[in-house]
């Protein structure tokens, strides 16, 4: 089942192409870490007092209503006890008058739930199911596999969010050697496809070898994942040299280390970048891990982090490409969820607005802090240097990782050429649980 998938993956590999399957090990960052696996699903079973099924998995030893506090207490084999409130319960009601399985929809309406629902019984019927039997005779059926993955405690909860989410990060610096793994295995094997994804939400970045030195691989790539993001700048876009560009990145300049299109609420997530054509000479590419250098920055300077994850920047981007366009936003810098962990870097030196909507006093403070945050992130022990070639495509995560490029020689002949297309992690991450799942029933 899924153990024979993580292990698969819990093999480390080396970061350099090295053949058929080279990302179905895990990642190896110069001894950082090793990459580790999605979590495994407990398959728990109701035995009451009876032997352990299998003796594989702990099950339900006894259920029991509490009803002064309107939870149902199941008492697992493994002598733990989980608690289950009646509302709750009540909610999720499985049977199909309650619930479309077709389509894994809820159908019971929130103004038909009574909130402060009693229950009549709860008992232990099959091996592996509880049954609940409200006021009104209506029974509610659960398997213990589907309670015990549903477990309200802080340790169940934190581990289900992980498997549901890879929310856990391997950050790096200057020692990281990007992952590499082979283009047309990803876009042909799952089992590649899945480890490619799992690595890009952990590590940030793989670099995909060997595609077609041609236009169109970007999207064929993205249609392994679903469909990518429309943009202004297309479905996809060509960074070359342009006359008159209408994007910095359309030179032969330096980019400084920036996140793509902080001038919208919702950046794209994750990023395909292909080089079709090389400069001659100049063009290497950098990248500094975002959310390493933002966990750095509150140690080092934890006034600076709390203005760049309070203060609001206008950033702005304004011309005609797909369509003509002028979009707006305001973003800060460090994005934080409610429990203060980085989850979105906003920072694109190019677009950030003249105009800047902050009190005169807040003004000075706000410059002090952007740039205490860039030098830390320019430091040489935070950033990665490599070239791409004809053939590698870069694959990104556009909300954590910083990118930049050093200026080139535009040379006839060798006109440097990069096609892009965007995606976002929704879509990204439902195509990792989707292969997830494949596998698992594979395996």
């Amino acid at each position: 089942m899924w153990t024979s998938l993580a292990r698969c993956l819990s093999r480390r590999i080396t970061v350099h192409l090295e053949g058929p399957r080279s990302l179905q090990r895990a990642v190896k960052v110069r001894g950082f870490f090793p990459l580790q696996t999605w979590p495994v699903p407990c398959r728990c079973m109701r035995m009451g007092t009876a032997p352990r099924m299998d003796g594989v998995t702990p099950a339900i030893r006894q259920v029991q209503a509490l009803d002064a506090e309107r939870y149902v207490s199941v008492r697992w084999e493994d002598g733990t006890r989980s608690l289950y409130p009646y509302v709750w319960l009540r909610d999720n009601c499985q049977c199909a008058h309650c619930f479309l399985h077709s389509a894994k929809a809820r159908k019971l309406l929130l103004t038909d739930l009574d909130v402060t629902t009693r229950l009549e019984r709860v008992t232990l019927t099959e091996p592996t199911k509880v049954s609940v039997v409200w006021p009104d005779q209506h029974t509610s059926e659960f398997h213990a596999e589907w309670l015990k993955k549903r477990c309200f405690s802080q340790s169940a909860r934190q581990k289900q969010q992980e498997e549901l989410f890879l929310n856990a990060r391997h950050c790096w610096g200057s020692g990281l050697r990007v992952p590499t793994a082979s283009f047309e295995e990803v876009v042909r094997e799952d089992e590649a496809a899945f480890a490619w994804l799992h690595t890009l939400r952990r590590v940030g970045i793989v670099l995909l070898k060997g595609a077609p030195v041609e236009q169109g691989q970007v999207t064929r790539l993205s249609k392994r994942i679903g469909y990518h993001r429309l943009t202004f700048y297309g479905h996809t876009w060509q960074v070359q040299d342009k006359a008159d560009a209408n994007n910095v990145a359309y030179t032969s300049e330096k980019l400084s280390l920036h996140s793509d299109y902080p001038a919208l609420h919702n950046p794209p997530g994750v990023q395909f970048l292909h080089c079709i054509k090389q400069a001659a000479e100049g063009g290497e590419s950098e990248i500094v891990d975002g959310f390493h250098t933002a966990i750095q920055l509150r140690k080092e300077n934890p006034e600076a982090f709390r203005l760049l994850t309070s203060l609001r920047v206008d950033f702005t981007d304004t011309g005609a490409d797909y369509c003509d366009f002028q979009v707006q936003s305001k973003n800060t810098i460090i994005d934080v969820d409610c429990d203060g962990q980085v989850v979105r870097i906003n920072y694109n030196n190019a677009t950030r607005d003249s105009t800047l909507d902050l009190p005169l006093e807040q003004v000075q403070p706000f410059y002090s802090a952007l740039r205490a945050y860039v030098d830390l992130m320019s430091r040489p022990e935070n950033v990665v240097t490599y070239r791409m070639e004809p053939g590698d495509v870069v694959t990104f995560d556009n909300w954590r990782l910083l990118h930049g490029r050093r200026s080139y020689t535009s040379v006839p002949g060798h006109a440097r050429h990069l096609e892009g297309v965007y995606l976002d992690w929704d879509e990204v991450m439902s195509r990792l649980r989707v292969l997830r799942t494949a596998l698992n029933r594979e395996a």
